[in-house]
């Protein structure tokens, strides 16, 4: 019977994941009909070019990204949840999105402290990815030094908070002697953003997103014991250390490429893991792990489809639509254990 029902609900996610899919590149400021969407994708020629062109080099990339940015922020928020056994722990809980934001802040808001003819080097897309990638690494290699020098797994996660803190204090002095277009600049970056990525960042982002779910695949049967409680974990002969190294090393690869390509994005890691558990009540990783991903992929589709706003001229931050769909989830998780 509950393998039967688990059956279901997997049906039921990935019809939705399709349709949410479909939809997504169907709906935007052009209206293109249905018909001729799926005459784009599956390489046929459509009434008009220029609806062919707005698919394939700016629908699809952009859904594809969301499915990627979905999966990866969640199963980082799955990792976390269960490593340090609090539920309002998030992918970005060991200070790897302020590492991305220093990396970032150094490019754009320090950029005009440096000669003019450098400027325009480092204000460019890849500069940034760059920048945020080697502030995100920086940060994961200290924080795999610290762990392990530790041994209480709670320590790392004060030490990530730590992190962050420092960072946002130097992110805050490089803000108040940066410009008004600087600024501009790095608040954009850090409303997140997942619709201006070539093919070939989707192709790296891809890449990495699939090593770090790799590394998450080894390291399930881990996750399942260490909801018995450390000391039991490794009574039952656990290699500790190892396991939390990588499902650290796992949260970092996946966390920290999604930061670097779009930006910071709020609250799916930290909100879809509970609405897997909640739907399928269990807490065997291996449902929860692909639970998770479906989930991801699905909230991230639809909160990128409402941050088109279809039929209207703008788009909102996706950092804004996810925050409003997160916000009041963490609200009634807090609420809920302070009940008990």
């Amino acid at each position: 019977m509950f393998k039967s029902k688990n059956a279901l609900l997997f049906f039921v996610l990935l019809s939705l994941l399709l349709f949410s899919f479909i939809l997504n590149i169907s709906l935007g400021q052009v209206s293109i009909p249905f018909k001729e969407v799926v005459k784009s994708i599956l390489g046929l020629n459509t009434s008009k070019e220029t609806w062919h062109y707005i698919i394939l080099n700016f629908r699809l990339p952009k859904a594809i990204t969301a499915v990627l940015v979905g999966v990866g922020l969640s199963i980082s928020g799955l990792l976390m949840q269960t490593l340090f056994r609090n539920p309002l722990a998030g992918p970005y809980v060991l200070g790897l999105s302020s590492g991305s934001s220093l990396g970032v802040a150094f490019v754009v808001l320090g950029a005009g402290m440096l000669p003019t003819t450098l400027t325009p080097l480092l204000v460019t897309p890849y500069a940034i990815i760059f920048a945020s990638c080697l502030g995100s690494f920086s940060v994961l290699l200290l924080v795999l030094l610290v762990s392990n020098k530790l041994r209480d797994t709670m320590s790392i996660l004060i030490v990530g908070l730590m992190f962050s803190s420092f960072t946002s204090a130097i992110v805050s002095i490089l803000t108040f002697f940066s410009t008004a277009s600087e600024l501009q600049k790095f608040t954009f970056w850090s409303m997140g953003s997942i619709g201006n990525l070539t093919w070939i960042n989707i192709s790296i982002l891809a890449i990495s997103v699939f090593t770090g779910l790799i590394m998450s695949l080894f390291s399930l049967k881990s996750l399942d014991t260490l909801l018995l409680g450390e000391n039991y974990a490794k009574s039952l002969g656990l290699n500790f250390k190892q396991s939390r190294r990588l499902i650290v090393f796992a949260t970092s690869v996946l966390a920290g490429s999604i930061t670097a390509f779009a930006g910071p994005i709020a609250f799916i890691g930290l909100a879809v893991p509970h609405l897997s558990k909640l739907i399928f009540q269990t807490s065997n990783h291996k449902i929860l792990f692909w639970s998770t991903i479906l989930i991801g992929a699905i909230i991230m589709l639809l909160c990128d489809l409402i941050s088109q706003m279809p039929g209207f001229d703008f788009t909102l931050p996706i950092n804004a639509i996810t925050s409003i769909f997160g916000a009041p989830i963490v609200i009634w998780l807090i609420i809920k254990r302070k009940s008990f």
